[in-house]
């Protein structure tokens, strides 16, 4: 070899690592012989490419590594871009739990998961302002139906490739500390004929801290031990055509621009915009934080409009309440507050009235804070008051947005009785004013408070919510053993009213509130797909070349949270998808 050529490849071996290519020198060398120098020419005269390979995967979490297994392991050549400075986005952040229709484990218990039972599940769940259970689609357009079919029909496809290629080993679901099948989101819905069986989580690593880093890193070993480089804080900024073909995908990185030659496709899986607030001020007004990983800006729904794709619906999230003066601190939020722990607790609104069940999973709750009043012209429900007593605060101490002392909590509000704790939301609005509107309770409120109370505790004595049927469905019980786990310093008894879920305030304690306002896991709003994550043109017809999945695209699910996992099971079905239609194996 000339000294020229050592000179040339020292200096490419340089560019990749200075960009940030992390997965071993193996995969730097590999693709030396690839990559043009920066200001090198084509020698046909074509685009200048810094970097070629065959598959361009966007994003480090469920959708897109999901992406670069399969398109790997089908023999592609793979490349992964990833902004942030470490793998694995929100999927790291989450509990790595994955819900998969008619997955193997049903299969082994000797259960059926029907294929058409399964799907009116999630069109009635998802869209039940269409749904009708005697027509061909269930009311649905034929293409948001054909969304669902391919997600039934490949979720447990995926899985066993994932299993087959040694890449993701799965078990059955059993709510980590709980050891018990979790009940989905929907789970007394008279469509959802199998209930408590489509949940997985990985089967090392599991847990309700770390699962989901477990399921990012497993899969992101199986790809550095192939050599798959990741080009971490490397920004996609645009997508590049060969008349309607996305043929590349441009990135930036400490101030350089690089090109990298897709010859089969570009798949992004770059997560949600919850963290940028000129989209959420645009499609998702009043989303006031959300526990997303840091990179989740959307950065998809501009590159794919560029590019000419077709926008689905954007105002859809993967909903959870959150500790409104948390994120007005941060809108970036460790935790929601996805189940409103304890027993001797009521929520209610600016007029002092419980307006839901406040069990019910935190996607569907948090609906409940945009609801409209056309007479008053008002979101009456924006913020949410989490009242409690002492016997709440002391015995799920811990469980958030309690403290576990409440000398500790900065957001913590309380009064000796309900006309005093009124007062002092009143001043505690008033000191967020700047920051929330001229949002102010009722002048009953007090009054209101008093007699929800008083309400709340006649169906805690009696074992029945008349209002919101709270603790009478499965998934309000079963999930408040995990979400109220009791404090080992408790100095109150455990719950002896006929129903777990509820215990009567006690009126001569001190009460307490917390203002909670509507946030998000992550946004689920972006560009239209199909059923092989091809995102569409404006006029409906596939963009060749470019594939998204996960919390960047329009959910398949549409709105709706169909169970534990529901979000990484639909983000890896779809990268699964996209990744062997790009490979040509669909």
């Amino acid at each position: 070899m000339s000294n020229d050529n050592q000179d040339n490849n020292l200096s490419r071996r340089k560019l990749l690592i200075g960009a940030g290519l992390v997965a071993g020198a193996a995969s730097t060398l590999g693709l030396a012989s690839s990559v043009l120098a920066a200001g090198e020419k084509s020698a046909q005269g074509g685009p200048v490419w810094d970097m070629e390979t065959d598959i361009v995967c966007v994003g480090s979490g469920a959708a897109a590594c999901s992406a670069a297994v399969t398109a790997t392991s089908l023999g592609a050549k793979v490349i992964v871009v990833e902004k942030m400075p470490m793998p694995g986005g929100t999927t790291g952040k989450s509990g790595g739990v994955t819900w998969i229709p008619n997955n193997k484990f049903i299969v082994a218990q000797g259960a059926q998961d029907k294929r058409e039972d399964c799907l009116r599940y999630i069109a009635r769940y998802a869209y039940p302002e269409m749904y009708a259970a005697d027509s061909a689609t269930l009311g649905l357009p034929q293409d948001v139906f054909q969304m669902l079919e391919a997600f039934y029909d490949n979720g447990s496809k995926m899985v066993e490739w994932m299993e087959k290629i040694d890449a993701m080993h799965f078990r059955q679901f059993k709510m980590w500390d709980v050891d018990t099948a979790p009940p989905d989101y929907g789970d007394h819905l008279a469509e959802n004929k199998l209930n408590n069986m489509r949940a997985m989580e990985p089967a090392s690593g599991a847990s309700s801290a770390g699962g989901g880093n477990s399921l990012a890193y497993q899969l992101e070993q199986w790809l550095t031990k192939r050599d798959v480089p990741f080009l971490l804080e490397h920004r996609a900024v645009g997508v590049i055509k060969d008349g309607d073909r996305v043929v590349g995908l441009e990135v930036e990185n400490a101030g350089k621009t690089l090109r990298i030659r897709a010859r089969k496709g570009v798949i992004f899986g770059s997560g949600g915009f919850a963290h940028n607030v000129d989209l959420v001020r645009l499609h998702q007004p009043g989303l006031y934080g959300a526990c997303a990983a840091a990179g989740s800006t959307g950065d998809f729904i501009t590159i794919a409009q560029q590019a000419g794709a077709k926008m689905g619906p954007l105002g859809t999230a993967w909903r959870s309440p959150v500790v409104l003066e948390q994120a007005l601190e941060n809108r970036a939020v460790p935790h929601g507050v996805f189940f409103a722990p304890g027993d001797s607790m009521i929520h209610v609104n600016k007029y002092g009235k419980r307006v839901m069940n406040e069990k019910r999973n935190y996607n569907d709750r948090t609906r409940a804070h945009f609801t409209f009043d056309p007479v008053n012209a008002e979101y009456p429900n924006r913020f949410m008051f989490m009242v409690f007593d002492d016997r709440t605060l002391d015995r799920y101490a811990g469980a958030l947005p309690l403290p576990l002392d409440k000398r500790e909590s900065k957001w913590l509000i309380e009064g000796s009785n309900p006309q005093e704790l009124t007062a002092n939301i009143k001043k505690r609005l008033q000191s967020l004013a700047g920051k929330i509107g001229n949002l102010a309770l009722s002048d009953d409120f007090a009054q209101n408070l008093d007699a929800s109370i008083e309400r709340y505790n006649k169906f805690a004595e009696a074992g029945r919510d008349e209002d919101f049927d709270r603790g009478l469905h499965e998934y309000d019980r079963i999930w408040n053993k995990l979400f109220s786990p009791v404090s080992k310093n408790a100095k109150f008894p455990a719950n002896d009213k006929p129903n777990p879920t509820m215990y009567p305030i006690d009126r001569k304690s001190t009460l307490y509130a917390v203002i909670l306002a509507p946030g998000a896991l992550d946004t689920n709003a972006g560009p239209a797909i199909n059923p092989n994550a091809q995102v569409l043109s404006a006029k409906g017809e596939p963009i060749p070349g470019l594939y998204g999945a996960g919390n960047c695209i329009a959910s398949p699910s549409g709105p709706a949270y169909l169970g534990a996992g529901g979000t990484i099971g639909l983000a890896m079905t779809f990268g699964y998808l996209a990744a062997r239609h790009a490979a040509g194996q669909a």
